[in-house]
C-alpha cells in the first residue's frame, strides 16, 4: 500500500519530468497538494514529506483543518481554490495566504478590506473561464483585463495571475488548447502594463504534462498525493 510519502515522491518526479520535457528548469512550477475531503492528519504526513503548499475547496472545512494544524503554521502556505461566496470573505482574508477563484470584482473589494493590516497582502488570482463552459465559475476571457486593473490596484491584494480548470479532453495536444489561451491571455496582461504577473495555476492529474508545456506554474494535485478522498 503506497504511503502519502511514496505518492508525492511520485508525483514530484512526474512533475519533474514534465518541467525536463517542455526544457524548463524542474523548479519552475510548484506542487499544490488538493487536501480537500482529506484529514489534518493527511497534511501534517504530507508536510512531514516536504510539502508546504496545500489548496483547500471548502472554507469551513479548511479553518478546522488551519486551527488542528496551528503549531505548523508559520511552515504551510494555504490556497483557496474553490468558489467564494461574499459572506466567508472576512475569514478567508484572515486565515488564508493565497486566493485562486476570483471571479468577480466584489470579491476582491471585500477581501482587500478585510485582510488585516498585521498581515502580508493576500496573494490572488483570478479565475477565468477558459473553455466557456456553462457550468464552471470563472470570468469570460473578454473580462479579464477590466478586473485585473482594478484588482491589482488593490493596497492590501496582490494579483499574482490567472486560474482555470479548463474541459477535460482525452490527448495532450487537445488539452494544450486551453492552456494555451490562458497563457496568452496573461501575455496580453502583461503587454498592457500588468507587469508583475508571475502566476498561472493550472493544470491537475490528467493535464498535468499539458499544462507545463504551456508554462503552468502551479499544478492543482490531489488524489494522486492523498489517495481516495475521505
Amino acid at each position: 500500500m503506497q504511503t502519502i510519502t511514496s505518492r508525492l515522491g511520485c508525483v514530484q518526479a512526474r512533475l519533474e519530468q514534465a518541467c525536463r520535457e517542455a526544457g524548463r528548469p524542474v523548479d519552475a512550477v510548484q506542487l499544490l497538494a488538493v487536501s480537500k475531503t482529506q484529514p489534518a492528519e493527511a497534511v501534517r504526513a504530507a508536510h512531514a514529506a516536504g510539502q508546504r503548499a496545500f489548496g483547500e475547496n471548502y472554507v469551513q472545512e479548511a479553518l478546522d483543518k488551519i486551527a488542528a494544524l496551528a503549531d505548523l503554521r508559520s511552515q504551510l502556505e494555504w490556497h483557496l481554490i474553490g468558489p467564494l461566496q461574499g459572506n466567508k470573505t472576512r475569514v478567508v482574508a484572515e486565515a488564508f495566504d493565497w486566493v485562486h477563484g476570483i471571479d468577480r470584482l466584489k470579491i476582491a473589494e471585500r477581501l482587500n478590506a478585510q485582510r488585516p493590516a498585521t498581515l502580508a497582502p493576500l496573494q490572488v488570482c483570478l479565475q477565468v473561464n477558459i473553455s466557456g463552459e456553462a457550468s464552471k465559475s470563472g470570468l469570460a476571457p473578454a473580462e479579464v483585463a477590466d478586473v485585473a486593473r482594478a484588482v491589482a490596484a488593490l493596497p492590501r491584494l496582490r494579483l499574482r495571475g490567472l486560474m482555470a480548470i479548463p474541459e477535460p479532453a482525452d490527448d495532450v495536444a487537445a488539452q494544450r488548447v486551453p492552456h494555451r489561451a490562458l497563457r496568452e491571455l496573461i501575455e496580453r496582461l502583461r503587454e498592457g502594463g500588468l507587469h508583475g504577473l508571475d502566476t498561472l495555476s493550472m493544470g491537475m492529474s490528467a493535464d498535468l504534462e499539458a499544462a507545463v508545456l504551456e508554462g503552468a506554474t502551479i499544478v492543482r494535485i490531489g488524489t494522486a498525493i492523498f489517495g481516495a478522498r475521505g
